[in-house]
């Protein structure tokens, strides 16, 4: 095996086990369909949900009114939130249309200029990522949708905690 290819398998292990519960979030800076950036480590201190889906994910679909009810009833106590559609850049109207009827943004995957993430390999697939920049926790498609109890449940303990020197 050459360097090179030892150095992407190695950088390939270590992206997938930065998504896990426990491990540091990996980077992630997109766009935002409305022209804003998003940069999840500009975000320490506050609780972030990244949720990723695309518009013919009958399952994410189900589960986008759950996601913009957490943000609508959290947003203003600290919790951020953004929607990753994985869908191809020319539906990029559809993500659009789709995301009107919700607050939370949201952003194309392939609008990211950095994606530790990495493409997901089943929607949707959501994160729950600490003040600290620590995934806490996630949800995948091989689980029950994602309900409002369960994003409550694990959102609710991370708003109310107090990080040190607070």
């Amino acid at each position: 095996m050459t360097a090179c290819a030892i150095t992407l398998v190695i950088a390939y292990h270590f992206a997938l086990a930065a998504t896990e519960i426990g491990q540091p979030a990996p980077p992630l800076m997109t766009t935002e369909l409305s022209g804003g950036a998003f940069d999840l480590s500009a975000l320490r201190g506050k609780v972030v949900v990244v949720n990723f889906w695309a518009t013919w994910c009958v399952p994410c679909r189900t589960e986008m009114p759950v996601l913009d009810e957490v943000y609508r009833q959290y947003h203003g106590r600290g919790l951020e939130m953004i929607g990753v559609s994985a869908d191809r850049p020319r539906d990029r109207d559809d993500v659009v249309k789709t995301m009107r009827a919700f607050r939370y943004p949201a952003a194309m995957l392939k609008d990211a200029t950095a994606n530790g993430f990495g493409a997901p390999k089943a929607l949707p697939v959501t994160y729950v990522i600490d003040a600290d920049g620590i995934v806490r926790a996630k949800f995948t498609p091989d689980e029950t949708g994602v309900t409002e109890k369960e994003l409550d449940d694990a959102i609710r303990p991370l708003l109310n905690h107090e990080r040190p020197g607070n």
